[in-house]
């Protein structure tokens, strides 16, 4: 994006499907921005990040005139709000809105550390427990997607939206899990209209040059398992 001086910067890493949140929301308001980049291990954590999150020490970290926003979620939030240009990624209903807020936690709470489960776990009751949850929390989102969509392309309707921002950045991470494990999460069987949806939202002109690259990023997940594996007893 910019280059030098820019009121709009972003503290993250490629691999994070958190930085890549405020990122996309950025980009569906045309606002131009700065990407410093944090060091993709988050070992050691930089000095400007320490600085800026001193309470959860994570990256995204949002600077706007040189004040942080924490939090993926409420980066989005704060640039839905502090930036007018473009279609609101909220709706503007104060009920909608909790609803909307709603599912992007529970993609947070429950989904994606399921997700998380099926690519680290380290017994096969652990995995399959994982799996289970995520088919549950698929069907459930399924049907979130088929409500809130009044049939149009996204969760927020015509355009990408709040809960699209946040399930949908996770797509790169189910895509390491489809490839360790050899299944498909994402299956016509039980969630048709969101492997469609997925599809559409990979492609959309705001998403597609900051997914991740599938191959980089199980290389990625790949080394960080390396480290963290337990050595074996002899």
């Amino acid at each position: 994006m910019a280059e030098g001086n820019c009121e709009v910067k972003l503290l993250g890493a490629w691999p994070s499907p958190f930085a890549m949140r405020p990122r996309i929301a950025l980009n569906l308001k045309s606002i131009e921005y700065d990407f410093i980049v944090e060091v993709e291990t988050m070992f050691p954590k930089s000095e400007l990040l320490l600085k800026s999150n001193p309470v959860h020490k994570k990256i995204p970290v949002l600077f706007h005139n040189d004040k942080p926003v924490c939090e993926s979620n409420v980066t989005v939030q704060y640039i839905d709000e502090a930036f007018s240009s473009g279609l609101s990624i909220l709706p503007s209903d104060p009920y909608d809105r909790s609803v909307h807020r709603f599912w992007a936690t529970y993609v947070d709470d429950k989904w994606f550390p399921a997700l998380i489960t099926t690519i680290k776990a380290g017994t096969p009751e652990a995995k399959a427990t994982a799996f289970e949850q995520l088919k549950e929390g698929t069907i459930l989102l399924e049907e979130a997607f088929l409500k809130l969509s009044n049939g149009k392309p996204f969760f927020g309707g015509d355009k990408i939206g709040y809960i699209d921002i946040a399930f949908g950045s996770v797509l790169g991470w189910v895509r390491v899990s489809e490839r360790k494990n050899n299944v498909k999460l994402l299956d016509e069987g039980i969630s048709p209209s969101l492997v469609a949806w997925a599809d559409k939202f990979c492609a959309d002109e705001s998403v597609k040059d900051v997914m991740q690259d599938t191959d980089e990023l199980v290389e990625f997940v790949n080394t960080m398992l390396a480290k963290i594996k337990p050595p074996s007893s002899t």
